[in-house]
């Protein structure tokens, strides 16, 4: 099991540089796992693309139904305490700490492409690039 954050989730299912790396870090280790925050930060991403016209309705649709199924079992609720205590720590925000807390809490790798998640959590983060070719 890894936990992966918004972005990794991004790419594998929307077409980009990384996409190939997403691929290849679901064949590495399927049972991914996310804190329900990545259905809203998804959803964002999608209405990004939805409002830039890259993508139509029906795709979006389409696309958060394959990420549903994917992420369904892997959603975890994390305690407010644990990610305030890894803001304090970090200073970094919420939103990314609550996948870090929840890395720490299950005790697995969170694969990610945030420079400032790898360089505050190095023992706790890995990156993308770095997952698939280790």
């Amino acid at each position: 099991m890894i936990v992966v954050d918004t972005n990794v989730i991004g790419y594998l299912f929307l077409s980009g540089e990384r996409s190939d790396q997403a691929e290849q870090a679901l064949r590495k280790d399927h049972h991914w796992a996310a804190p329900l925050l990545w259905r809203s930060e998804f959803r964002n991403v999608l209405a990004g693309y939805l409002n830039r016209g890259m993508i139509g309705l029906e795709d979006a649709l389409q696309i958060v139904s394959e990420a549903d199924e994917l992420m369904d079992g892997g959603e975890y609720e994390v305690g407010s305490g644990q990610v305030l205590r890894t803001v304090a720590r970090s200073g970094c925000s919420a939103y990314d700490c609550e996948f870090v807390a929840l890395a720490l809490d299950l005790n697995v790798p969170l694969v990610t492409v945030d420079k400032e998640l790898l360089s505050r959590f190095p023992g706790i983060c890995i990156g993308l690039r770095e997952f698939v070719s280790g």
